[in-house]
């Protein structure tokens, strides 16, 4: 994608016993106790897990110590210096590998590398250090590419090596090097003969993305070609072909493209393929994100359904995202959905951003994403990943109440800057109201407003610059981003064309200095960065007119991922 350096840029285990004789176990029982051995399923503990695993550690709901005023509690961000585009994940004995670019050296130095974490549930992260050096092999710095593990040694590395192409650029020009590990993805060396694709004189020419295609016995590329996708094939992860392009206008220079497939409503019969791409949405009144395409793919081309592209996220500043499955799931699960991981921030922007402690923004939350149906159309949905709710503190709810434009009143107060609100709103038989409005505060100043519109079913987010300089991010930090999602229910319960009646579902997830929204189970999803003043947290509702209903809040404090920043 857009570089730093040069751009605008448990299953369950369980032990088979042997059988003994009484005595024998009377005397194993005596000697060792129940401390050595696993339960069967049913007598373990609820929700997983064994006897032998180690008892969790205690959720905190503290910022750590020297935190600074916008550092998130549960996105991952470095510890110092710069981070930019997410590096998809694999897995490895159990547990995920995961890169992304980091560069030790800003402000005053340039060029990205990979630096490495690792992770058993894709919330808890454990900083592994740099993985890939950059500027070591005379062909420039380290940028955005791929992992993938090479189980059948098609390149020559061995058994299960994992295999990284990523682009190097040197002097403007970008060229794609391979590297590789022995030792499961902590260290990696430079392949003899890199660069193995040498640049045919392009400028834009960059970030590889690798999938293996078992059913025609190779690996394809997707690589990002200015206006253009191209399609690469290979045997061996080092002699490509180039057989085919997918051109769009209108969208910018394409970035960090993603091939993938996922079964449409999870019917293997309806099993579809997705083209993804970062892209710029100026023409269409948006700024970057993350675009797609659902067609068919025959181990050469992609032919898209239609012509018209998606957006993964309607938000300023989810871009540059990579998505992969589980592999120690059935076929069928692993086509039903997969993860989903994108960059926080915003080029625009993203340089002068008022942290002080670190820059680059942070990663989203991970997401899991499926192809359904929505309004006649496959569309990508993205739910956060169900193991977030292992940082859930209690819960504290309001009941169903009028929303009117004096508010809703008492409602929870935050605690902290980390918290989750879901909040169903509806436009019920009898309420005269259009357009609800749930407005995020810090210090007395509300910094963000989430807010639904009945009559046009459109959700939105506004920012505000509360905080010195916020101002300096200009104008695309404060306009509005929206996005169609018609109210649920709304044909039952009648209205007029212009006051649908009907409910919405929000799930809004708030860690200091971000907001990411997820709208009727994930249909749309709106991520932002945000900067509040310091100062107590509050949440208020209202409308701007009108009564509606506020059926349900519950807001939920979310623990500190301890050690991940």
């Amino acid at each position: 994608m857009q570089r730093y350096s040069l751009r605008t840029l448990g299953p369950r285990g369980r032990w088979i016993a042997a059988a003994v004789a009484l005595a024998l176990v009377l005397a194993a029982a005596v000697a060792i106790g129940l401390a050595g051995r696993s339960v069967p399923e049913d007598d373990g503990p609820q929700g997983g897990g064994t006897t032998s695993e180690a008892p969790a550690a205690p959720k905190s709901f503290s910022r750590p110590e020297g935190a600074s005023q916008f550092r998130p509690s549960y996105h991952l961000t470095p510890a110092k210096e710069w981070m930019n585009d997410p590096q998809r994940p694999f897995l490895l004995d159990g547990l995920w590998h995961y890169y992304y670019l980091y560069n030790a050296d800003h402000p005053e130095g340039n060029g990205t590398e990979w630096f490495h974490v690792t992770s058993t549930d894709l919330v808890h992260w454990k900083d592994e250090g740099v993985a890939i050096g950059k500027f070591k092999n005379g062909l420039g710095d380290i940028e955005t590419g791929s992992a993938v593990v090479d189980q059948d040694n098609t390149a020559g590395f061995g058994k299960g090596a994992v295999v990284a192409v990523m682009t190097q650029q040197d002097k403007g020009v970008q060229r794609q090097s391979l590297f590789y590990s022995t030792d499961k993805g902590y260290t990696f060396k430079a392949a003899d003969g890199n660069p193995v694709m040498d640049n045919p004189g392009a400028q834009h020419w960059r970030d590889p993305k690798i999938i293996r295609d078992e059913a025609r016995g190779q690996w394809v590329m997707a690589l990002a070609e200015g206006e253009k996708i191209g399609l690469y094939t290979s045997r061996n992860l080092k002699d490509w072909r180039y057989v085919s392009g997918f051109e769009r206008k209108g969208l910018g220079i394409l970035e960090c493209p993603d091939l993938f497939q996922l079964d449409l409503d999870g019917e293997p019969a309806k099993r579809t393929w997705v083209l993804a791409a970062s892209a710029n949405g100026t023409q269409e009144g948006r700024t970057t994100g993350v675009a797609y395409w659902t067609g068919t793919f025959d181990g050469t081309t992609f032919t898209p359904a239609d012509d018209k592209h998606q957006w993964l996220d309607a938000g300023a500043d989810f871009y540059a995202a990579v998505t992969w499955d589980d592999p120690r799931l059935p076929d069928n699960e692993r086509m039903a959905s997969r993860h989903a991981i994108g960059w926080m921030n915003n080029w625009t922007y993203a340089r002068q951003l008022p942290t002080t402690d670190w820059q680059g923004g942070a990663d989203s939350i991970v997401r899991d994403i499926r192809l359904k149906t929505v309004q006649g159309r496959p569309a990508l949905v993205s739910a956060p990943t169900p193991a977030l709710s292992a940082l859930d503190g209690e819960t504290q709810a309001a009941g169903s109440r009028p929303l009117t434009p004096e508010g809703a009143g008492e409602l929870p107060v935050p605690g902290g800057g980390a918290y989750r609100l879901n909040v169903t709103l509806e436009r019920a038989p009898g309420d005269d109201g259009t357009e609800a409005l749930l407005k995020l505060a810090n210090g007395g100043a509300d910094y963000a407003t989430v807010g639904y519109n009945f009559g046009t079913g459109t959700v939105w987010v506004d920012r505000a610059a509360v905080v010195p300089g916020a101002e300096a991010l200009g104008p695309l930090f404060t306009d509005r981003r929206s996005a169609q999602s018609p109210p649920r229910d709304g044909n039952r319960q009648g209205g007029t064309a212009a006051q649908k009646n009907g409910s919405v579902d929000l799930a809004i997830f708030v860690d200091y200095s971000s907001v990411e929204v997820f709208v009727n189970g994930g249909e749309q999803t709106l991520t932002s960065v945000v900067l509040p003043k310091s100062g107590q947290p509050a949440v208020s509702a209202a409308t701007a007119g009108g009564k509606l209903t506020l059926k349900s809040f519950t807001y939920t404090p979310l623990a500190t991922v301890l050690g991940a920043r």
